[in-house]
């Protein structure tokens, strides 16, 4: 059975390439015809992932309408993208299967991947594929271990087996909106920790980060329905672990740059950032206290300076922990 990966960024090709391995066709699309043309020939995608050949089965393609005709379609483009690629291919997703392969909060809407899914094409059949992951591990053959979320039970199992792997081993939760915060909250958490390295605070700061931003993201999680133990796994605590200490994370690497008062690749998608605006005015709403992430929406908006910052996290009142 044929899967199509709709966008070939280095996510998205790391999928297909572990997706492919088995000898199963797969479809990648990537909306730059000219790169594109570029990944046929050379059979490696130079810009995003190098180093990483193409399997023979995985074919590249810029024809979208192509692309989509597979039942399932596994959706890596950038949050703040996703809701328009829904608007404009209404009529190519409208009854598949559609699992979001991004992390984050619209900042028009505030919403989650599988729930704009679940808004814009309400005749599609929704999920998420979230969790502690690099692309170029995934796309090396290494063993990795992701979330997937799906309403449904029987259809999650479905899934499951479907897209499982060699290297990828996936666990099923019908938790979808604690899947959703966990990976969208961690990398806010991911940027705080990478300031408080990049502004040489210790690793001990990172630590006390790490541990009440876990408690920031299982507050709000709960407000919202979520269940604590999703928060506890892969898509959360798991997620939280790799991004707030790896240089291969952007969120951490941007982090570190707020620390260090230096300048970031404008042209890296770094989606911490607007997840925490995005849940800032979600926690607003239900009155759930998030200084971590408020702290990080100000540094990033530059309304606050990182020793600003850390005093105002230092100076809350104490409490039990």
């Amino acid at each position: 059975m044929t899967l199509g990966v709709i966008g070939a960024g280095a996510f998205g090709t790391s999928l297909a390439i572990s997706l492919a391995s088995s000898g199963r066709p797969v479809t990648l699309w990537g909306r730059d015809a000219s790169a594109v043309a570029e990944m046929q020939t050379a059979r490696e995608n130079t810009a995003r992932l190098p180093g990483a050949r193409l399997p023979e089965t995985l074919t590249v393609t810029a024809d979208l309408p192509g692309a989509c005709t597979p039942g399932t379609l596994l959706l890596a483009v950038p949050m703040q993208q996703l809701e328009t690629v829904l608007d404009a291919n209404e009529d190519l997703l409208r009854d598949k299967t559609l699992v979001a392969c991004c992390k984050g909060f619209s900042l028009r809407t505030g919403e989650g991947p599988v729930t704009l899914i679940n808004r814009i094409l309400p005749g599609a059949r929704a999920a998420i594929l979230t969790g502690p992951s690099f692309a170029a591990d995934i796309a090396k053959g290494l063993p990795t271990a992701l979330t997937l979320a799906c309403a449904e039970a029987d259809h999650s199992e479905t899934l499951q087996a479907e897209l499982t792997t060699p290297n990828l081993r996936l666990y099923r939760t019908t938790d979808v909106t604690g899947a959703e915060l966990g990976g969208g909250l961690k990398n806010v958490i991911a940027i705080a920790s990478g300031v408080a390295i990049g502004a040489g605070l210790g690793e001990s700061a990172r630590a006390a980060l790490m541990t009440r931003g876990f408690a920031e993201m299982t507050r709000i999680a709960k407000r919202l329905g979520a269940r604590a133990e999703t928060l506890s796994g892969l898509s959360g605590f798991g997620d939280l672990a790799l991004t707030c200490t790896s240089q291969q994370s952007r969120n951490y690497r941007y982090g570190q740059a707020l620390g260090r008062g230096e300048d970031f690749d404008a042209g890296t998608t770094v989606e911490g950032a607007a997840t925490a605006r995005a849940m800032l005015g979600v926690a607003a709403k239900l009155d759930c206290d998030m200084p971590i992430t408020a702290a990080v929406a100000a540094i990033v908006a530059g309304k606050l300076d990182v020793t600003a910052a850390m005093d105002q996290l230092l100076a809350r009142p104490l409490k039990e922990e």
